[in-house]
């Protein structure tokens, strides 16, 4: 009985000692700011920007594929995050705009941020064509 005082208040003080973090066998991935972007700009367009309903990757389907409005807007300089925001003509394939007005409501509530994602996501599509 005697050992069971002794015993137990070690135990006590063991338990309570400062736990030491061991190092994981997987250690967390760092991601970069680029890859921050890219992932945001990939959530706005298959998300709240509903872009994926007429735009895939290397197909068109209602509107102009991605890599397809990228490379326009790559050789002519353009900006697409003006014309998202409705300030600027279309350059891609202007006798799509009037279909394409109709989702500017959505793209003119998009932060400046989210906005540079997006362009930074159809851009991206153009590393992946060379």
């Amino acid at each position: 009985m005697k050992n069971l005082f002794f015993i137990l208040p070690a135990l006590f003080l063991i338990s309570c000692q400062k736990e030491t973090k061991k190092e994981s066998l997987y250690p967390e991935k760092t991601v970069s700011a680029e890859e921050k972007q890219l992932e945001l700009g990939r959530e706005i367009f298959d998300g709240k920007g509903m872009c994926y309903s007429c735009h895939k990757p290397d197909q068109k389907v209602i509107g102009p594929s991605i890599v397809e409005i990228a490379k326009i807007y790559k050789e002519k300089n353009g900006d697409i995050k003006l014309f998202l925001k409705e300030k600027s003509e279309p350059i891609v394939d202007p006798s799509q705009y009037s279909v394409m007005k109709t989702n500017f409501a959505i793209t003119k509530t998009f932060s400046d941020e989210e906005l540079k994602a997006v362009e930074a996501y159809f851009y991206s599509h153009l590393k992946n064509e060379k």
